[in-house]
């Protein structure tokens, strides 16, 4: 799976074996790019935290891209951040493109700064997709249309072309932090009472995303009633697909190997995650 989502699972864990062995998750190549595909909400506060952990814990240079100005951090997230070093903060940058041409000009530009930056970006963040696919209504039941597919092809292209370049930049300059990876959000349109797995079946543009995105990662809210016995809050089930699974499972722990997640945010606004894991033992 893609090794910074691995990274925040890790790290935020609620197991205490999780959080020792962070030193155990691979970085893959293969896997470079992942799509989270959800409700903005819950979609964004993990973008968030996978910026924070890149940056604290990989070291790596985060370019944010986001249309809304991000003035204060959800509660859940607070805690999490208080307890990173501010100066590992500073290596996330945020940018906010209104429109997609926009957003085009800016990614694009990356690779003009890249031959004057000490150290090029190895972590691109693109919140809220579909807000520049649609329009600047960026309504979430907009009507796709053929012109809409167009232009995730072409901002998705140009992203795996950006990253690739920056690739390429770490390898040559002996960096440890290559490759350079993406991560995009995009909540797809929805009817009521449909669930995240449901309603991204049935949207076209993911047809298109998911040609350019090795990881899919869709959030999809728990509203059992082991949930709400849980004390939480909120309950969200993480599945992980697509072709970059198999590639990067170079682990054979349960850890590594993992391929659903669970993120519980509480009545007191602590969030973890807990990974979901077949019980071989009854076999």
């Amino acid at each position: 799976m893609a090794d910074v989502l691995t990274l925040v699972f890790r790290t935020f864990g609620s197991r205490a074996d999780v959080k020792k062995d962070l030193k155990a998750v691979c970085w893959s190549a293969g896997s470079s790019r992942a799509l989270v595909v959800g409700e903005w909400s819950v979609c964004g506060s993990l973008l968030l935290l996978a910026a924070a952990t890149a940056a604290a814990h990989m070291g790596s240079k985060v370019m944010f891209f986001t249309q809304t100005q991000i003035q204060s951090l959800p509660v859940s997230l607070q805690r999490l951040f208080s307890s990173l070093s501010p100066d590992s903060l500073k290596k996330i940058k945020f940018c906010y493109p209104r429109t997609v041409e926009e957003l085009l000009q800016q990614v694009a530009a990356l690779h003009e700064s890249a031959h004057i930056s000490p150290t090029p970006p190895s972590l691109i963040i693109v919140d809220r997709m579909e807000g520049y696919l649609r329009g600047p209504a960026g309504g979430s039941h907009t009507t796709l249309h053929s012109g809409e597919q167009s232009c995730a092809a072409h901002l998705s292209a140009l992203l795996c072309d950006t990253a690739a370049f920056f690739s390429r930049i770490l390898e040559q300059r002996g960096s440890n932090l290559g490759p350079c990876r993406v991560i995009a959000a995009f909540q797809p349109e929805s009817d009521t009472g449909q669930s995240s797995v449901e309603s991204s079946a049935t949207d076209p543009v993911l047809d298109v995303l998911d040609r350019y995105f090795q990881v899919r990662c869709t959030l999809d809210r728990d509203r059992s009633y082991d949930a709400v016995a849980a004390g939480a809050q909120e309950a969200w089930h993480i599945y992980l697909s697509g072709t970059g699974i198999t590639e990067a499972s170079c682990s054979t722990d349960k850890l590594g190997s993992a391929q659903e997640w669970q993120v519980i945010t509480r009545q007191d606004g602590f969030i973890e995650f807990k990974m979901s894991v077949k019980d071989d033992s009854s076999v």
